[in-house]
């Protein structure tokens, strides 16, 4: 279930790793795990996206 996102030149992207590893994101470690593509980069704001976006959607 990956998703790998294009990066906005406009705003600073960081690898899966980097963003796993931040403090911002401690708590949600194992969700970003399943979401983000190994090799894809992210911004903040893109992140953001994808976990309320997976939030929202109802259990099968």
């Amino acid at each position: 279930m990956a998703t790998k996102v294009t990066e906005s030149p406009a705003a600073t992207s960081f690898t899966k790793q980097q963003i796993i590893s931040a403090k911002r994101y401690a708590e949600r470690r194992d969700l970003l795990n399943v979401l983000l593509a190994d090799d894809g980069s992210y911004t903040h704001d893109q992140v953001e996206k994808l976990m309320d976006e997976f939030m929202k959607k109802g259990v099968k």
